[in-house]
C-alpha cells in the first residue's frame, strides 16, 4: 500500500488537475455509472462535531475508495483543523488496499474543484470580479479554483474576523501573485458580493450569508459550506433570483443540504425547481445558461464520487513519478 500525505500530492497534482478529476466524476455520477451511497453522518451534539464515512465505486476506474472525515467547526477556536480526514483506495477487481492518502487536503482540494468545475462551465466568459465568503480550511482551494475558472482583475474575501481576512487576503495576494489578480478583503459580505460574477461561499454558517437583493444579473454562485440540514448560506431571494439551480447529486443535496431542505420546507422552493446536476451538463443532456443575464446557483454537499475519482488520478500519478511511502 501506497502512503501518500499533502506533501506528496502538492508536488504532483494541480488545481488545474482536480477539476478535471471532478468534472469526470460528475459525468459518471449523473451517466449512472457510479455506485454513491448517502454518506453516513454521526453527529457529535456535544462537541458540535460530525464525523463522516462516504464510499464510492465506478467500474470505469477499476477502483473503490471509503473516505473517512470529521469536521469540528469549534476547532478553529483551538487552533486545529475543522476538517480531518483520509481517504483509503482499493483495487475494484481484488479488493487490495492500494493507497492511503490525505482526506483533509483532497477534501479542500476536490470541494475547491467543484466550484472551479462550475465557474467553467456556467459563468460568462467574461467574469472579471471574485467573491470569497469564509476564509476557513476551505477558502485557498476556492479560490484557487476561482482563478483557474476564469481570468479576474479582482476577487474580494470576507469572514467575520476583521483581522483574519485581512492577513489572509494578504497571504492569498502573495500567494498568487502570478495570476495578475487584485485579491483584497471587503468590510462586509454585502461589500465582497456585490458587482461579483463569480461567487462561492465556503461557511459553516446557521444562517445566510448571501442575500440575493445584493447578487448581480449574470452571477454564478457557489454554495459548498453548509453540508446539514441545519447549516445554511444563501436566502430565500437567491433562488427566487436563480434562472438555474444546478446540484452536485440531487439525492445528497434532498437528504443534506439546508440551502435546499429550509426553503422547501418553509414552501419558499420546490426539489422541482432544481434543474439539474452539473454532471448532466458535463453530459451535454442540459444546456448551461440561456442568458448572459441569468443568475446561476450550484449546491454542493460533496460526494464519494468526487473523492474516488480524485484520489484515483492522484494515486496512478503518483506511481508514475515514483511518490510516497510504500508500507
Amino acid at each position: 500500500m501506497l502512503l501518500l500525505k499533502r506533501a506528496d500530492i502538492e508536488s504532483i497534482y494541480t488545481m488545474k488537475d482536480a477539476i478535471k478529476a471532478v468534472k469526470r466524476s460528475y459525468s459518471l455520477a449523473s451517466a449512472g455509472k457510479a455506485v454513491v451511497p448517502l454518506r453516513t453522518s454521526l453527529i457529535n451534539k456535544e462537541a458540535d462535531g460530525t464525523f463522516l464515512f462516504m464510499p464510492a465505486y465506478a467500474a470505469e476506474t477499476g477502483k473503490d475508495s471509503l473516505k473517512v472525515v470529521s469536521v469540528f467547526p469549534r476547532n478553529k477556536d483551538k487552533g486545529l483543523p475543522v476538517t480531518q480526514g483520509v481517504i483509503l483506495l482499493m483495487d475494484g477487481e481484488n479488493g487490495g488496499y492500494l493507497a492511503m492518502l490525505d482526506g483533509t487536503y483532497i477534501t479542500a482540494l476536490r470541494t475547491g474543484a467543484a466550484a472551479g468545475a462550475a465557474f467553467d462551465l456556467l459563468a460568462r466568459p467574461d467574469a472579471a470580479v471574485g467573491a470569497l465568503i469564509g476564509t476557513g480550511g476551505q477558502a485557498e482551494a476556492q479560490l484557487a479554483a476561482m482563478l483557474c475558472g476564469r481570468n479576474l482583475k479582482e476577487v474580494r474575501l470576507y469572514s467575520r474576523n476583521r483581522e483574519k481576512r485581512e492577513n489572509f487576503a494578504a497571504v492569498m495576494a502573495k500567494r498568487f501573485a502570478q495570476a495578475g489578480t487584485r485579491i483584497v478583503a471587503a468590510a462586509s459580505a454585502d461589500e465582497a458580493v456585490a458587482g461579483a460574477d463569480l461567487i462561492s461561499a465556503a461557511t459553516t454558517a446557521a444562517s445566510p450569508v448571501i442575500r440575493g437583493e445584493v447578487v448581480k444579473e449574470g452571477a454564478v454562485v457557489c454554495s459548498i459550506g453548509s453540508y446539514r440540514p441545519d447549516m445554511i448560506e444563501l436566502d430565500g431571494d437567491v433562488l427566487k433570483r436563480a434562472a438555474a439551480v444546478y446540484v452536485d447529486s440531487k439525492e445528497a443535496v434532498l437528504a443534506e443540504a439546508g440551502d435546499l431542505i429550509q426553503p422547501i420546507e418553509a414552501g419558499e422552493f420546490s426539489a422541482e425547481n432544481i434543474t439539474g446536476e452539473l454532471g448532466d451538463v458535463i453530459n451535454k443532456d442540459l444546456h448551461p445558461r440561456r442568458s448572459g443575464k441569468d443568475i446561476i446557483v450550484f449546491k454542493s454537499v460533496g460526494i464519494g464520487i468526487q473523492d474516488l475519482v480524485t484520489a484515483a488520478d492522484i494515486y496512478e500519478k503518483a506511481r508514475t513519478a515514483e511518490v510516497g511511502t510504500k508500507w
